[in-house]
């Protein structure tokens, strides 16, 4: 079950959206931990957020993102016209489920040695795919349901076993059976088609332009490979229990390159699968 933040949250994402206009600036999005955010500004010649520099389109979008625990105060700075601006954002944190679990045997909560150079391996796959840059704007179109089922898991939740702390989960878990069609919420370009990684199981990543990425993971089928261009609403996976999982699920996680992104806070309510039928 969802808590009451995360329908909070779920709800704001869907209904409100964060918007300035100071010297030609326009910020879409939910500013809380997690989120990512869409800006607009003409005629800049530099847009920074907390010193990274932000890639700007021909008509001055930008995008960024915060992390699952990103600082109470982030700077955006711009500069039009020879002259520098600067705005000061407020981001909201975020309370998360925190699992405590005790007397869970060692092969349970370390993976063994002999599949640890695999791991690696793995990992080094999925950070090349997200690590791509590309000029796609598919990030500025809405992003709806990619699959149908309840919500088992969300972002930011974390377990400790035996008083360990482990990575904190960072998607949005849809379970339903395997089978269950995933559609592209969003459209996208193939980077990683991967079947079988340790973790993940059977993983796809899509590109959505300027290192906005999502993944899908645990997937039973695969139906597309590295190159192809998805329209939103194409059936390109199904769900699955592959990879380290307990029962059959989708696990749909949102990426601005190397930050973490909770994909519940743009989901639109829609399933994606339902634009191809119309």
């Amino acid at each position: 079950m969802l808590s009451l933040l995360h329908k909070s949250i779920l709800f704001a994402a869907v209904t409100s959206l964060f918007s300035c206009s100071v010297s030609a600036l326009e910020l879409k999005g939910t500013m809380t931990q997690g989120a990512m955010i869409i800006g607009q500004v003409n005629n800049a010649e530099y847009v920074r957020f907390n010193g990274k520099h932000l890639e700007l389109t021909k008509d001055g979008h930008f995008v960024f993102g915060f992390s699952r625990d990103e600082a109470a105060n982030g700077t955006l700075e711009w500069r039009i016209n020879g002259k520098n601006h600067s705005k000061t954002l407020i981001i909201e944190p975020r309370q998360y489920k925190i699992d405590r679990v005790n007397g869970v045997e060692q092969k349970y909560v370390s993976p063994p040695k002999s599949v640890l150079e695999r791991i690696k391996n793995d990992s080094k796959l999925v950070a090349a795919a997200r690590a791509k840059k590309s000029e796609h704007t598919y990030f500025l179109q809405p992003f709806l349901r990619p699959a149908e089922g309840r919500i088992s898991g969300v972002y930011g939740s974390q377990r400790i076993f035996n008083g360990e702390p482990k990575n904190p989960h960072f998607g949005l878990d849809i379970a339903n059976k395997t089978g269950t069609p995933v559609f592209a919420p969003n459209d996208g370009v193939v980077v990683l088609a991967e079947p079988d990684l340790y973790y993940s199981g059977g993983t796809v990543i899509l590109d959505h332009g300027f290192g906005i990425t999502s993944t899908y993971i645990h997937l039973s089928k695969l139906h597309v490979k590295v190159g192809e261009k998805l329209k939103r609403g194409t059936h390109f996976a199904d769900i699955g229990a592959t990879g380290r999982v307990t029962g059959p699920h989708l696990d749909w996680r949102l990426n601005w390159f190397n930050e973490r992104l909770d994909p519940a806070l743009i989901m639109q309510d829609s399933l994606a699968g339902k634009e191809t039928k119309k």
